[in-house]
């Protein structure tokens, strides 16, 4: 805690969440408002995560056959007119370009000027302008499956923002892949949903629950979309991963044929799935603290931060040089999980307890304190992130060097089993209407036993009753792929049912 008991973040989480969410990134200063409304400026702390999760992602994709390609920001109005549902679904997002240059008026202002023979659409996903170079590309089965993957930006014309977790423009990664068969795309969409689960939980330490969307949560013209679904500290869900089996829509709408092995003109089966930099939202809100950011090791943007403290220029000298030594020693332990240990030490001029409280609020892993005394001692002062309660640990340097990555992985762990369990004591079978309607109750928010959270509750598949339900501001988030059927009733109508689904109060 900080000084007077007082959390270096104000507000706290239970007092309102929305602002501690917002102080946590101007603490860890990740991120900040555009004069661009609904843009952001992405700072060096936030975009090294963002790094970090593009590193980790483009092996597993590439581990999975995928490659890499670019395609333009720019999409003709018409290609997006070709799939109907999909146009539909994105129209009042959509940024236009109408116009390719500028010119001065009377009054010497910059005016539009040059009017394209046909709007462009600034990238709000890239199914259709890809498609049409898949058209391009595939003419044989012996040219199937093209397996493509994009990092890029989109543009998205949200009304309300919040940073990394709704902007008008975010940086992700889209595939969009191409197959023979059906079944041949539907286990790429499957494998996919499975690849991100792995990274949101191995890497991000972030429990998922991974299910269909309903009909009315799919993307828009896909045939099936699919899920990671995750709980907040504030028991909200965020969608934190989708991946789409698109069927032959899209190969349609573009022309994506081949000739099969039978000698028959086919239509390709195609795929869609991205993730973006409403993961940084997520790490925030599920590991982060009253007193500011926490990261887990595996995709933090530095591992250990060391701060000397000293007196004179002499004693500045033997500090500094004990920590070259510690550095040495960690760095001839090899690679942290294929990456590289960040290491960094903090000799500004500035206050010990100002710089203290700056690496708190950053959220590295480890924090590491070393004076006159602790080499006396051959020891270091560790601070633990993952430790609420903040406490300094003095550690013999020796062990400290020998158990590095044991260390970090702990902290990784501990991160993750934390987080699960606060999901799972938040998680209620629940199949009562009255309970229901309890749970999601705001007025039942003093009382934490029966408020707020996932609910596990049966529904008949009927787009009524959800319909019905968002009068409480729930939506279904997905039905768990990996759930047993069971049979009960719905918990809005009452009628026959097969399956329990995720309901919750989402971002």
């Amino acid at each position: 805690m900080a000084k007077n008991n007082k959390t270096a973040i104000n507000p706290r989480r239970d007092e309102d969440y929305p602002i501690w969410y917002q102080e946590v990134i101007k603490a860890a200063d990740m991120a900040e408002n555009s004069d661009v409304r609904g843009c952001m400026v992405i700072k060096p702390w936030g975009y090294a995560i963002w790094e970090n999760m593009q590193r980790e992602l483009d092996d597993m994709f590439k581990e999975t056959g995928h490659k890499n390609a670019y395609f333009p920001l720019f999409i003709p109005l018409s290609y997006l007119q070709k799939e109907a549902d999909h146009v539909d679904g994105f129209a009042t997002e959509c940024a236009v370009v109408t116009h390719h240059k500028l010119t001065k008026n009377e009054e010497g202002t910059l005016v539009p000027d040059g009017e394209l023979d046909e709007p462009l659409i600034v990238r709000p996903t890239s199914e259709t302008i890809i498609g049409a170079s898949f058209a391009k590309w595939v003419n044989s089965y012996r040219d199937l499956p093209v397996l493509i993957n994009q990092w890029a930006n989109v543009v998205r014309w949200e009304r309300r923002t919040r940073l990394f977790l709704r902007t008008a423009e975010f940086l992700w990664q889209e595939g969009h892949t191409a197959h023979a068969t059906k079944q041949e795309a539907v286990d790429e969409t499957l494998k996919m949903l499975n690849v991100y689960r792995d990274f949101a939980e191995k890497i991000l330490a972030v429990p998922v629950i991974i299910g269909e969307k309903s009909e009315s949560e799919r993307f828009p013209g896909a045939v099936s979309t699919y899920s990671i679904e995750a709980m907040m500290q504030d028991k909200k869900a965020l969608q934190a991963g989708t991946s789409h089996f698109l069927g032959q829509k899209f190969a349609k709408a573009a022309g994506i044929k081949f000739q099969s092995k039978e000698t028959k003109e086919e239509y390709a089966w195609t795929t869609s799935w991205g993730v973006s930099t409403r993961l940084i939202g997520a790490l925030i809100m599920v590991h982060s603290d009253d007193n500011g950011l926490v990261l887990p090791p595996r995709i933090a943007s530095s591992h250990v931060v060391f701060l000397p403290i000293y007196k004179t220029d002499e004693e500045r000298e033997t500090v500094l040089a004990y920590i070259d030594d510690v550095k040495t020693g960690i760095k001839a332990h090899g690679r942290y999980h294929e990456r590289h240990l960040v290491i960094e030490t903090d000799d500004r001029d500035l206050r010990g307890g100002e710089k203290n409280w700056e690496w708190i609020k950053k959220g590295v892993p480890l924090k590491v304190e070393v004076g006159m005394r602790d080499i006396e001692k051959n020891s270091l002062a560790v601070l633990r992130r993952d430790n609420p309660e903040l406490k300094k640990e003095f550690i013999n340097k020796d062990e400290f060097i020998a158990s590095i990555h044991e260390t970090l992985d702990d902290i990784q762990n501990n991160l993750f089993e934390r987080a699960k369990a606060f999901r799972e004591d938040n998680t209620k079978i629940i199949d009562d209407t009255k309970d229901f309607d309890a749970f999601f109750t705001p007025e039942n928010k003093e009382k934490p036993e029966i408020h707020g959270g996932f609910a596990m509750s049966h529904w008949c598949g009927s787009a009524k009753c959800e319909e019905d339900l968002k009068e409480l501001k729930i939506t279904i988030r997905n039905i768990p792929l990996h759930g047993k059927p069971e049979e009960g009733k719905c918990i809005n109508c009452g009628e026959d049912s097969s399956m329990r689904v995720v309901f919750a109060k989402s971002y």
